[in-house]
């Protein structure tokens, strides 16, 4: 059977190389950029087995972090045509998930219409838990939330720390951030607002699981519903029991194969040790077989 890996990340190589001419101080600010595996594909395919194959998204090199707007657009136009011919030109990656420029809500959703509804090799977008330091669900970010909610495609959400804070980490923060933004669109109401949204957190939905119950005493009932229509997906490095905890919560139904490749565990990352976890969980053959491919089938139909 094969596994579809829903969050591993690349780094376009052209997209990475014209990034560099605006910053220099980009190895350093993102020390992550260091693993060769992002941009190698003999690499990354050397660290797969050969029933894994990938969906595709941009290690979190934002562009309007370092560019005006009418820059952010026309890079991320060209790193979509870039990850688009990605997948059609190796067959571990089944498909990629575009990107959008924050600082220009306008052309993204011109980006969404274009690139994304035209192109079969991308199954969604990648949105962050903050874009130019303010939280994913501020106002002038709703109307990409709206337009994907009618076009039925997914979001793929990805943390990124807060800069206005000074303790950030990487054992934790992000979960942090992931938390929040699910708590934040929860209680923004979008899934009452645009009930054909879909959400897919990295990490296994962070926080969610474990503190289950306080969301149940402390928010309203349909706010606790709301958080079961996340879906998540399995990349916490391992852990069966804290993956069975994830299926309690959320769903076999809402729960994805998804690694993180090639981050976590080096050189390649986590992914044998999280199918490992994955294949020990105390759920039905068939639970697993949803995990592994057949929940994204049916996200996508």
């Amino acid at each position: 059977m094969t596994k579809i890996d829903v969050f591993a990340h690349v780094l376009p190589v052209n997209f990475y190389n014209r990034m560099q001419k605006f910053d220099n101080n980009l190895l350093a600010k993102n020390p992550y950029l260091h693993n060769d595996v992002l941009t190698n594909i003999e690499k990354i395919k050397a660290g797969l087995a050969s029933d894994v194959k990938q969906v595709i998204s941009n290690v979190n090199l934002n562009p309007e972090d370092y560019v005006d707007d009418k820059t952010s657009v026309e890079l991320c136009r060209h790193a979509n045509e870039e990850l688009i011919s990605m997948v059609k030109d190796n067959d571990i990656f089944v498909s990629a998930v575009a990107m959008l420029p924050m600082n220009s809500v306008s052309e993204a959703i011109k980006i969404i219409n274009e690139q994304v509804v035209r192109n079969d090799e991308l199954i969604g977008v990648q949105l962050f838990t903050r874009a130019l330091n303010k939280p994913i669900t501020s106002d002038e970010y709703e109307p990409i939330f709206a337009k994907l909610n009618e076009l039925n495609i997914p979001i793929w959400l990805h943390p990124v720390f807060d800069e206005s804070r000074n303790d950030n980490n990487i054992t934790f923060s992000w979960e942090y951030e992931l938390t929040q933004a699910m708590y934040n669109i929860v209680k923004k109401g979008y899934f009452q607002k645009y009930p054909d949204l879909k959400v897919i957190v990295h990490h296994a939905g962070a926080m969610i699981p474990f503190f289950s119950q306080r969301i149940k005493y402390t928010m309203s009932e349909t706010e606790y519903k709301d958080f079961k229509k996340f879906y998540v997906d399995t990349a916490l490095l391992g852990n069966s029991k804290a993956l069975e905890l994830t299926v309690d919560f959320f769903g076999a139904s809402h729960v994805l194969f998804g690694t993180d490749a090639p981050f976590g565990i080096p050189p390649y990352g986590a992914t044998d040790e999280i199918v490992s976890a994955i294949d020990k969980m105390n759920i039905s053959a068939d639970q697993k077989n949803m995990i592994y491919t057949n929940n994204l089938k049916n996200i996508l139909k």
